[in-house]
């Protein structure tokens, strides 16, 4: 069901927060520096724990999957600048 995977994750995240779990989740975090970005939120692995996003995990990225990286990031920045108009 279109339910159960977003709702799985939900129960994870809540989990991991309020249990203190210090688990290893991607999330949707703001850059500042990780991964060559800044002012961004983008999906990218962190530690949720008691404080929420306690650290964002830089994982080594090819050239190819960086760049791609760097292009997600641009189409949020893209589609939040729509919503300022």
């Amino acid at each position: 069901s279109a339910y159960y995977a977003p709702s799985a994750a939900v129960i994870q995240m809540a989990e991991a927060i309020l249990k203190d779990k210090k688990r290893l989740l991607p999330c949707s975090a703001y850059l500042q520096g990780e991964f060559g970005l800044n002012d961004v939120y983008v999906g990218v692995p962190v530690i949720l724990g008691e404080g929420g996003v306690e650290k964002i995990v830089e994982v080594p990225l090819t050239d190819e999957e960086r760049a791609a990286l760097h292009q997600s990031a641009e189409h949020v920045r893209t589609n939040i600048a729509k919503l300022e108009i």
